[in-house]
């Protein structure tokens, strides 16, 4: 619209302009024509005169049409101004608004992140006092120990499992398992062998891995060995026993690159778990011994079924005999119903006599005697 508006006050001014010169050049013409032709002095300066006063005239209807044009022009400026000075103020405030949100939400993330920064901090003191723990093998074993018991506590009841229980020749178990026969009770004892894991972690060269791989099978086959000997016992627990690693990281280690060691373990019976496994485990044991109650109590159910048939049976034969003293009190009271219709009907017919013989007395007497009326 703007460029329409300025292209008219071009043509407008275009055209005065052109209008100017054609009145200057038809002066020019006009005084040229006069001294050619020799006329009068006096029309041409009248010619003149007109002329001039039409150029007067279109020049200031020129001046008015450019100044409502320039009020119009500078209007729609004023009002284009104002709208641009407006979107420009509300972009700029959206800016600085998602600018501060921004900002705000950067800050939260830093004090997040501030925050993790610490937590990092915390963890890895934690760790280093891990790493102490696991430094020492009574620590170790106390570590194992209580993971094995958190595990075993969250996942079965209290009457499935007894901790540092005593078997065979006083021969105390991390936990026992009691399962019902067949398979029997089921010994898990925890074992971490954490130096010769590290070694082989950390092994420099073929040599020093190599040491470390035979220090790290002959730690796992002499662990497998004292569980197999010491905690299945023929008579009283299964004939397998759990070997717990509570460590992912050797459970790993040990399936993926020793299975001749992994083998040798199922040979003797001893099943090797690490957390995971172990929980999954569990909860087939909690299947089987869910699956054992419900058979103990489907025979319970089953004894009570019997013992309620029993019931039921003399029940049908005392309900016979009830049914049979209603028949011969039904019969009974048929016989009382016709014993009593029968006097009913002796009675009526006795009732019925005494009225006749009470109207054939009544004939035999004298009529009574008619009143008369005596006049004085």
């Amino acid at each position: 619209m703007d460029m329409d508006l300025t292209l008219v006050a071009l043509v407008i001014a275009a055209l005065a302009v052109a209008a100017l010169c054609f009145c200057v050049f038809a002066m020019i013409s006009m005084r040229k024509a006069a001294e050619k032709d020799g006329r009068d002095g006096v029309e041409f300066t009248g010619r003149i005169s007109q002329l001039t006063e039409t150029l007067a005239a279109t020049q200031a209807q020129t001046a008015d049409r450019f100044q409502a044009q320039e009020r119009a022009i500078g209007k729609l400026l004023e009002e284009r101004l104002g709208d641009l000075t407006k979107r420009v103020g509300d972009r700029l405030q959206d800016h600085a608004t998602r600018n501060q949100t921004a900002l705000g939400a950067l800050g939260e993330r830093l004090a997040v992140i501030d925050q993790a920064q610490k937590n990092i901090t915390e963890l890895s003191s934690q760790v280093v006092g891990l790493q102490d723990i696991l430094a020492n093998k009574q620590a170790r074993g106390a570590f194992g120990e209580v993971q094995l018991s958190d595990i075993v506590t969250s996942i079965l009841p209290p009457s499935a499992y007894s901790f540092q229980a005593t078997i065979g020749e006083n021969r105390r178990v991390d936990c026992l398992l009691h399962l019902p026969n067949p398979p029997g009770s089921i010994a898990i004892d925890s074992k971490f062998p954490l130096e010769s894991y590290q070694a082989l972690q950390e092994a420099k060269d073929d040599a020093a891995s190599l040491q470390a791989r035979r220090t790290f099978v002959a730690d796992v086959r002499k662990h497998v060995k004292d569980i197999a000997e010491r905690y299945i016992v023929a008579g009283e627990t299964a004939e397998s026993a759990l070997m717990f690693l509570p460590s992912e990281a050797v459970y790993a280690e040990l399936h993926a690159n020793f299975r001749n060691v992994v083998e040798d373990s199922y040979r003797a019976r001893v099943w090797i778990v690490s957390p995971t496994t172990l929980m999954a485990t569990l909860n087939t044991v909690r299947a089987v011994l869910k699956d054992v109650r419900m058979r103990e109590q489907a025979g319970v159910i089953q004894s009570e079924v019997q013992k309620m048939m029993l019931d039921v049976g003399r029940l049908d034969d005392r309900v016979d005999k009830l049914q049979r003293h209603f028949q011969q009190a039904d019969r009974d009271i048929r016989d009382i119903r016709t014993s009593a219709d029968k006097i009913t009907k002796r009675g009526e017919r006795i009732e019925e006599l005494q009225l006749e013989d009470a109207e054939d007395d009544a004939a035999e007497l004298p009529p009574p005697a008619q009143p008369r009326l005596v006049v004085d």
